[in-house]
């Protein structure tokens, strides 16, 4: 790694830990360290969710899978970018009025079970899990390219995984919700403006985005075939015996696969846990909402300039390949064997080692982000609806507190073991980028599993605990059945639906939940819950005064002014 690479790498690192250590905790509470004390604001928890939620598949992930499959790589940014429409529409408001700590604190309190509330956490792990270990395979991916050497006798990949989870902890064990909601607002920041700077720069260069589609479109669209030396030509999933082309789908998925991927990624963002609990940590359910509409504008910017970048890497890095021997070693025939190297190469061609430094320090700031919020979700999940719930209901705040910093450290190692098991060169031929890949089955089993039956606990009065239990297990069953099927699966129209099971998933744990509950008793307190999240006048008593204290702030700041 060069000085200008190292120089930029350790000033992201060094401002998000300067972050995190100002805007630790000052008290003991887990309100505190789970939720920032309810008072994060609009704009900073807009900031804070975007860097949950653009990890190491949104910045690597989607700018790879449009670099190898072109048109059907775009699938993943719209996937991703959709899936907070209904969160704004069903679940972001009801959620917040409702308050508590986690998705299975919630739907243990709304629907009075603890077997709910186990069962839900259950589910969450899986989905933590399941998210924590591709932001750990960018990790090693980017420290890989970015370093290209490894300490006390690992490999570079294992090292970037060590390292960055590592880090990551130690950062959340100490910094909590606050801490945590503030560093991952400036690592938002951080990623943004490298894909600012990277879009500014190929555009500065003479790149037009509508003639580099056309252009890479006219020839049939090649892939390295795994390990070999040669190049395979993608055969169109739309058009069998015909040649996949960039700008055309069908390069990977037929029409229903591309379905499936949207509807699995749409559905699966309302039930990701790590972004769910930062709904808690508005201070009003209309805060809750008005977050989310931030959310969306930003989503749209941050994932059009992925998918610009991804087309620009797909058509300029042929000819760089000449110039620049370094390539030669990352490349077949000009094109990557890593889809996932798209965006730092991008950037050392454009900004030599000082440009790779800035893109790779983005994607290792998303990996970090998106693991601290996963880590605290899992925090929550265990420390909160467990530990103080079940294993020690007697346990202080500062017990509890320390029971999440502890679990923080045990999921993060399982994440980091699996990550190292998983190779990217292990499944090149047969994705089109590991890291998107592999969060959408995170978003699968969130959103066959916990989507419908959240959804259905704000919506409908007669969900009962029995068939939220029974809607979970079958879509949790089903998903998992599926991907299993798919993986057994040569390839076709069958596999495609397989791996993006949450199409029929998703309505096998509605149909289950809705005949089970119809056969059960829902709690007693239903009425009241419901006009706890659907908006009651003790919720607009809360947003007044949340409107009084802000208008009291800017008086006193107007005071002082006036003062000096």
């Amino acid at each position: 790694m060069t000085g200008s690479a190292a120089l930029a790498l350790a000033a992201a690192l060094a401002l998000v830990a300067t972050v995190a250590v100002v805007m630790r905790p000052r008290g003991a509470s887990t309100v505190d360290f789970y939720l920032a004390g309810q008072r994060v604001g609009v704009a900073t928890n807009a900031f804070a969710i975007c860097g949950d939620y653009f990890s190491a598949a949104s910045f690597l992930g989607v700018a790879a899978a449009v670099y190898a499959t072109g048109l059907d790589g775009a699938w993943y940014a719209v996937g991703f970018a959709a899936g907070f429409v209904p969160v704004l529409l069903f679940v972001a408001a009801p959620l917040r009025r409702f308050g508590e700590f986690s998705i299975p604190d919630f739907l243990g309190r709304r629907l009075g079970s603890e077997t709910v509330r186990l069962v839900a956490v259950g589910v969450v792990q899986l989905v933590i899990l399941s998210y924590l270990v591709p932001q750990t395979v960018g990790s090693g991916i980017t420290w890989e390219l970015l370093v290209g050497e490894g300490v006390l006798g690992l490999d570079p990949y294992a090292t970037g995984i060590l390292a960055s989870t590592a880090v990551v902890t130690v950062l959340v064990a100490f910094g909590g919700m606050r801490g945590t909601t503030w560093t991952q607002a400036v690592q938002f920041l951080l990623l943004l403006g490298a894909l600012v700077w990277l879009a500014a720069t190929v555009v500065a260069e003479g790149f037009h985005y509508g003639e580099a589609v056309e252009s890479i479109s006219s020839v049939p669209l090649d892939n390295p075939a795994g390990s070999t030396d040669g190049l395979t030509p993608e055969q169109s999933a739309l058009h069998p015996g015909e040649p996949a082309v960039f700008g055309e789908p069908g390069a990977r998925y037929g029409g229903l696969g591309q379905f499936a991927l949207i509807v699995t990624l749409a559905m699966g963002t309302a039930g990701l846990p790590h972004v769910m609990n930062r709904y808690f940590t508005s201070p009003t359910g209309t805060a809750a909402r008005t977050t989310t509409v931030w959310v969306l504008c930003l989503a749209g910017i941050f994932y059009s300039l992925a998918v610009m970048l991804g087309t620009a890497a797909r058509d300029l890095i042929p000819a760089a390949v000449a110039d620049r021997p370094w390539l030669a070693e990352l490349t077949v025939d000009g094109v990557l064997r890593v889809p996932e190297h798209a965006l730092p190469v991008l950037g050392r061609i454009f900004g030599e080692d000082a440009g790779l430094g800035v893109v790779a320090a983005g994607a290792l700031v998303a990996v970090l982000s998106t693991i601290a919020g996963l880590l605290l979700a899992a925090a929550a999940s265990w420390g909160h609806d467990v530990y103080e719930r079940h294993i020690n209901p007697r346990a202080t705040q500062r017990q509890a507190v320390l029971a999440g910093r502890v679990t923080t450290l045990v999921t993060a190692c399982a994440a980091a073991g699996l990550g190292l098991a998983m190779r990217p060169e292990s499944f090149a031929a047969a994705t089109p980028s590991i890291v998107a890949t592999m969060v959408t089955w995170a978003f699968a089993v969130a959103g066959s599993a916990l989507t419908p039956v959240f959804v259905l606990a704000i919506w409908w009065r007669r969900t009962t605990a029995a068939g939220a239990v029974a809607g979970m297990v079958a879509g949790l069953v089903v998903a998992v059945g599926m991907f299993t099927a798919g993986a057994l699966t040569s390839g076709g129209l069958l596999r495609e639906v397989l791996v993006t099971p949450t199409l029929l998933a998703a309505p096998v744990a509605v149909v289950t939940a809705v005949v089970v509950s119809r056969r059960t008793t829902p709690p007693a307190d239903v009425e009241r819950s419901w006009q706890t999240m659907h908006g009651t006048a003790a919720d607009r008593r809360a947003e007044r005064i949340a409107r009084l204290m802000l208008a009291e702030r800017r008086a006193a700041r107007r005071w002082r002014r006036a003062r000096r």
